[in-house]
């Protein structure tokens, strides 16, 4: 027998019996019935843990508020694939690439550091070798934050595409018995073996949100706009285009807001039926501001970049440092698949076979995260076979180049946008073959709001 029809019921409100999960895309609740007791249906049953009390994902979410700005060069569909370029057009590209990345220094420095907090930890017998990778990259970020002055009381960490949420665990369990430390901890998928929910500390709270980036308005956030504390947004490999994704969440579409605080709060001007030109000339605007000579509500960054093959032109920050340069989005495009010769395509099929007993050992110990390997497939487009006047060092040599000038242009957005930014390796590249660590702080370092 069909289902009844759901219950009359206001927009603001599920109907009576039905999933309480609000559907962006149709404007309305999911009508799905409910278990007895319950609020979500099966589809959206890990939703209850990704609100803030009773606030849904639709009181802090914004069609695209982090998307960046459209504009009339989209790269086109009808581009082949690297492994069908010519070797006139790959060597035209390269030669671009290399023009474009001179001045650059091709070798950072060498930020590889520890934490007490999880000295323990790392000398337990029974990790796997990738649980100890983890933990080795886990507590080099511990490191760096603590370096930054970032690692203290009074403050909200907003954890990046948390996963399981093992990174503010551990800066969690380094601040003790700081006060007022919150974390949000952002993923757009459920996520098992979480880690956050295990905490009890008095002095810590923890929110997690599903939600995808690209449409995080974080100053909606109860948690934010009711403490005002100072945000640190951290991520460990944080996934290509995420990491755009999270840049402008933080330097744009946040503090954006809170410079606006003594006017029109941002969530009182924006709301959720906003046509996408109106919210792309909101986000024009907030480009526009003059950045803060005193204060910046964000305190700082860091986070450990991954997947430069997964970016995508339309979210990149570094659009404008990119046409400075003479390039565009098909250039863009390109680059990014190459960036993957960095890191994939010349492994030995033998090697990851050797590898796969022991991950599947870890992953069923729930020890394994993403990005183990580099965060790079095998069967990924990017790794197909190219003209073979490449040698396989060249090839390793233009990868890393490709990801350089991608970071570069991250790191020309930050200044821009009054930070001061830096590049590093944070581990050792047998510890991961993503082992690239973005940081910055606002350039008025001297702040009490981004000191320990």
């Amino acid at each position: 027998m069909a289902a009844s029809a759901p219950a009359p019921h206001t927009a603001d409100f599920p109907a009576e019996g039905r999933c309480s999960y609000y559907v962006e895309k149709k404007k309305r609740f999911c009508r799905m019935v409910v278990a007895a007791g319950k609020r979500f249906c099966g589809e959206h049953a890990g939703a209850a843990e990704y609100c803030c009390g009773f606030v849904f994902i639709k009181d802090f979410f914004i069609q695209d508020i982090n998307a960046g700005l459209k504009d009339g060069t989209e790269i086109p569909e009808q581009l082949v694939p690297i492994s069908s370029l010519s070797e006139e057009q790959l060597e035209n590209l390269i030669k671009k690439l290399r023009k474009a990345s001179e001045g650059l220094n091709s070798t950072l420095k060498d930020q590889i550091m520890s934490h007490p907090a999880l000295h323990d930890a790392l000398n337990d017998p029974k990790n796997g070798d990738s649980a100890t990778k983890h933990l080795k990259q886990q507590a080099s970020i511990l490191g760096n934050i603590e370096k930054l002055k970032l690692l203290g009381p009074r403050r909200c960490f907003v954890e990046f595409g948390a996963g399981k949420g093992k990174l503010s665990h551990w800066v969690d369990i380094a601040l003790k018995d700081a006060e007022k430390v919150h974390f949000i901890l952002v993923e757009k998928v459920t996520t098992r073996f979480k880690v956050d929910g295990k905490h009890r500390k008095k002095n810590s709270v923890f929110e997690r949100l599903q939600i995808d980036i690209q449409h995080l308005c974080l100053n909606k956030i109860p948690l934010l706009s009711k403490e005002k504390l100072p945000v640190v947004g951290i991520g460990k490999h944080l996934c290509g285009v995420a990491t755009d994704l999270a840049l402008r969440c933080l330097v744009e579409t946040y503090a954006a807001s809170c410079e606006e605080r003594t006017e029109e709060p941002l969530a009182k001007r924006i709301k959720n039926d906003k046509t996408e030109k109106e919210i792309n000339t909101l986000a024009k605007e907030g480009n526009e501001k003059n950045v803060p000579e005193k204060w910046s509500p964000v305190a700082g960054i860091v986070i450990a970049l991954c997947c430069h093959h997964r970016c995508d032109w339309r979210h990149y920050v570094g659009k404008e440092y990119f046409r400075a340069l003479g390039l565009g989005a098909v250039e863009f495009h390109y680059f990014q698949r190459m960036s993957s010769w960095a890191t994939c395509g010349m492994r030995k099929t033998s090697l990851e076979a050797s590898n796969l007993t022991t991950k599947r050992k870890d992953k069923q110990n729930g020890d394994s995260e993403e990005h183990d390997d580099g965060g790079c497939r095998i069967t990924d487009e990017s790794t197909e076979s190219v003209p073979g006047f490449l040698t396989v060092e060249e090839k390793k040599k233009i990868g890393h180049l490709c990801k350089l000038l991608i970071d570069q242009g991250r790191v020309e957005y930050l200044q821009q946008k009054g930070f001061s930014p830096a590049l590093q390796y944070y581990t050792d590249p047998l510890v991961s073959l993503e082992n690239v660590l973005l940081t910055a702080l606002p350039n008025h370092s001297s702040s009490p709001e981004t000191t320990a």
